[in-house]
């Protein structure tokens, strides 16, 4: 079975978090100081209760705007705020909830599917009793694409090649450019074509893979019948 990437090895482990009482100036300060956009908020158990953001500080400051520039109206209804109002925000006010989250032993691609999925930049990461254990970004996710083509070579060949489909570490040649993996060589029949290729297309750090390989059980040049089979993407960017 190939090995993926967990969230783990790439997580952040010295999170930068705040409580829900933390004051709104506070928390503009810390993403500030720390250049982040965002940052989870805790309660007295270090259980992730939320996530306040950048934009959420913005959407708070362009509320509290308006309600200079327009009437000096507030209370419920009103989409006012008040200068009392505004010195009382504090993160618990700010932040969106419940948070999204992962554990440590989650893949970079499961990771990255839920952050496309409920389009989040950042997920805090916890452990079982959803307390935080760290925090991984996109950026963090991205970090994986910057594996270089020989180590990815090595490992198609030792995870894919030898220790998965059980054959020799030659049978297949392996060629690896900019992360597109294309695959040469001879196996016995098309049922196998397709299973190296789609474990080759779930290593981690591969773009794309294009076999030219043959199946020597029906004589077809490949598992689709025709001469060459390309550029299938990897599905979730990872």
């Amino acid at each position: 079975m190939t090995k993926h990437s967990k969230v783990g090895g790439l997580m952040t482990a010295e999170v930068v978090s705040v409580v829900p009482s933390t004051p709104f100036k506070e928390v503009a300060k810390r993403l500030a100081e720390h250049d982040i956009s965002g940052l989870p908020v805790l309660d007295e158990d270090d259980r992730v209760v939320g996530v306040v953001s950048e934009t959420d500080l913005l959407v708070r400051q362009a509320l509290a705007a308006d309600s200079v520039r327009g009437p000096r109206r507030s209370g419920p209804g009103t989409g006012a705020v008040s200068r009392d109002e505004r010195d009382a925000i504090t993160a618990g006010r700010l932040m969106s909830a419940p948070a999204v989250t992962v554990h440590a032993d989650e893949t970079v691609a499961a990771a990255a599917r839920t952050m496309l999925r409920r389009c989040v930049d950042r997920l805090p990461v916890v452990d079982d009793e959803d307390r935080l254990v760290g925090i991984v970004t996109r950026r963090d996710l991205l970090r994986v694409f910057l594996r270089p083509d020989p180590e990815i070579r090595l490992r198609v060949i030792e995870e894919v090649v030898v220790a998965t489909m059980g054959l020799a570490p030659d049978a297949v040649a392996v060629h690896v450019v900019d992360g597109r993996v294309t695959l040469e060589g001879a196996l016995e029949t098309p049922a196998q074509i397709l299973v190296m290729k789609k474990l080759a297309e779930q290593m981690d750090g591969v773009v794309a893979v294009t076999d030219r390989l043959t199946a020597r059980g029906d004589g077809s040049r490949s598992a689709g019948g025709v001469g060459e089979r390309s550029g299938s993407s990897v599905p979730g960017g990872t």
